[in-house]
């Protein structure tokens, strides 16, 4: 038996993994810890609700007696944490909002942790999930790898640096069993609209404007996130403790190419014209300190653990794009504010 606590789990990367936790480990008793902000839809775990091995409690990750309650319930042997405060634009407009959830919330969690699990770490693990955009910006060659400096460059990249740095020293200092991953961009299905390919295919449907930072020449790595939790999947098993493994997608694209992939491919599912789409393309000022490359490099992921992502761009990009095409109500309503009512619908509070 296993009691895993899984921070963040109604967000974009978090649902995906409860649900693959939830599916593929009924021995395992999940407990999804989500404040349900903007980014947290309980609407993206419909399918799960009702089983039997998963609970959801809606809390704070900063709220340090909520925390010792749940440990004090369930007995956790593992940690997932995924929660955070993950958009770049959103990190330079408030700061401290990054500070409070991604380093605050991470310490705290890591402090009650290490008081439930001193006098035995043994079979306990505090698994982080963190992001590649701590390295800071790579130029037109080489990549990401685990031991690569860290120069964050957004309140959003040296927030996570520094909870990265926290569960690292909590490891070093307390013995606490640790493993980190760090991840390239992802995508995929109930990914909220702010970030760059929902929000294009929102508007795309729409008719609106797709913005581009610049010139649209920054790269990114793309990882679909069914891959990401995959990997995560076998971190958490076999990945050894105390180590950091980068996940990546092997899918560098500039960032216009991407946008002009994703018009083509929605010409074609819309039934419109060729270049209609691209017709939405509007280039607006660049984003403050806006990192021109992102790549990682994951061999230690696949040498060590034998994981490899399944999906190519293109096809993830078609997958991702016909999910939105079929659930344009779950569109509509994280567009509209609607689907925070869930909750209310669901718990009664």
């Amino acid at each position: 038996m296993a009691n895993i606590l899984i921070t963040g789990g109604a967000g974009f990367i978090g649902s995906h993994l409860t649900r693959l936790f939830v599916n593929k480990y009924p021995q395992y008793q999940i407990v999804n810890l989500d404040k349900l902000t903007y980014a947290g839809n309980l609407e993206n775990l419909k399918d799960i609700e009702n089983a039997p091995n998963y609970t959801f409690v809606k809390g704070d990750i900063c709220d340090e007696q909520l925390l010792q309650s749940l440990f004090e319930k369930y007995q956790f042997t593992s940690i997932l944490h995924c929660a955070a405060e993950s958009h770049v634009d959103r990190s330079i407009t408030d700061p401290l909002s990054f500070v409070r959830t991604n380093v605050i919330g991470t310490v705290t969690l890591l402090q009650v942790a290490k008081e439930f699990w001193k006098n035995n770490m043994d079979g306990k693990l505090f698994y982080h999930i963190s992001t590649d955009e701590v390295y800071g910006s790579l130029g037109e060659t080489g990549f990401f790898v685990e031991d690569t400096a860290y120069d964050p460059r957004s309140p959003y990249s040296a927030s996570k640096a520094s909870s990265d740095h926290f569960v690292r020293a909590y490891h070093h200092t307390y013995k606490l069993p640790i493993k980190i991953s760090n991840c390239s961009n992802n995508y995929g299905p109930f990914h909220f609209p702010e970030k760059l390919i929902p929000l294009c295919i929102h508007n795309i449907i729409n008719n609106k404007p797709l913005p581009i930072y610049g010139k649209g020449e920054n790269v990114r790595d793309w990882l679909f996130v069914e891959d990401h939790v995959s990997a995560i999947d076998t971190i958490f098993h076999n990945g050894k403790i105390g180590e950091t493994y980068n996940i990546g997608g092997h899918n560098e694209w500039t960032n216009i190419a991407l946008v002009k992939e994703l018009c083509k491919q929605m010409d074609a599912k819309l039934n419109r014209e060729p270049g209609t789409n691209e017709k939405l393309l509007t280039y607006v000022t660049d984003r403050a300190g806006h990192d021109m490359r992102y790549a990682i490099d994951a061999t230690k992921l696949k040498e060590e653990l034998g994981w490899m992502p399944s999906l190519q761009f293109e096809e993830g990009l078609s997958k991702t794009i016909d999910w939105y095409l079929a659930n344009t109500e779950w569109l509509t309503n994280v567009t509209s504010g609607a689907y925070q009512k869930y909750y209310e619908g669901m718990y009664g509070a």
